[in-house]
């Protein structure tokens, strides 16, 4: 596994249901203009497969983006809970950022 800065897909934006495809497509944009590497999951897959996926190509940050999120203006980050875009991208600039061998 690569570390972040290294990685080369470091965010996997994962649709919950063809309804929130448009806003795994906005969060996409948002994290490539910042020079995130990222892609989205609009698979007609489960979730669980999705993220089996993920894991498999190691990615560091998978966001899982459902109606609740959506309505809430807010992403899910897989292992570390709910959190509002800016605070989740800030974490990532900072992950990339550092250069850390973890």
């Amino acid at each position: 596994a690569f570390p972040v800065w290294a990685s080369p897909v470091q965010v996997k934006v994962i649709s919950l249901t063809d309804r929130t495809v448009d806003e795994c497509n906005k969060i996409n944009e948002k994290l490539r203009a910042m020079g995130i590497r990222a892609e989205v999951d609009s698979r007609s897959e489960t979730v669980g497969y999705k993220i089996r996926s993920a894991q498999l190509e190691k990615v560091p940050y998978m966001l899982i983006i459902g109606d609740k999120e959506v309505e809430n203006g807010v992403v899910a980050v897989r292992r570390m809970g709910e959190m509002s875009f800016a605070q989740f991208a800030e974490i990532v600039l900072e992950d990339v950022a550092s250069k850390r061998l973890d």
